[in-house]
């Protein structure tokens, strides 16, 4: 018994390491969620000013997908980069499974259900099975601190069956 849950509890730590799952199915892609602890970001770093969001760019509310399925995320009023330097009105995107948003200064968990596109990816494919999903895009700053709910698009989809 204590073998095999260190054996699943070693998996789940090799998968959410990278594994042999590529860097957004492992739940990130920067290679690592440390940082300097002492720096700060800006005071007015989570302010979001009108025009600024995120959406999604090929699926809409209601869709009826079969995996897998190709998501295309965009963003307004801020600009896309990489992971690993705070700067304001920038970041990248995450997608966050059965889940609307991540508040605001929250860092955002790194697992198979919060996927982080740390390069600063805009597109990528999600397989899940069957089902039907809240999905959303939940935008954050170099160190994967939240932007909050106004820089979050959520929608439901439904996966069926090819």
């Amino acid at each position: 018994m204590l073998k095999n849950t260190l054996l699943i509890l070693l998996s789940v730590l090799v998968m959410s390491c990278g594994g042999n799952k590529s860097d957004h199915e492992a739940g990130h892609d920067d290679g690592s969620h440390e940082h300097d602890a002492t720096a700060q970001a800006p005071e007015d770093m989570f302010e979001i000013t009108e025009g600024q969001r995120v959406f999604f760019v090929n699926l809409n509310d209601g869709d009826v997908v079969t995996s897998p399925f190709k998501v295309v995320m965009g963003v307004e009023g801020m600009e896309v980069e990489p992971a690993g330097e705070v700067h304001k009105n920038k970041g990248h995107h995450h997608i966050l499974i059965g889940e609307e948003f991540t508040p605001a200064e929250a860092v955002v968990a790194a697992d198979s259900l919060h996927i982080h596109y740390g390069k600063g990816q805009t597109e990528t494919e999600l397989d899940l099975p069957p089902g039907t999903y809240t999905i959303a895009l939940q935008f954050a700053n170099g160190f994967h601190q939240s932007y909050g709910e106004k820089m979050s698009s959520a929608i439901q989809i439904e996966v069926i069956e090819e």
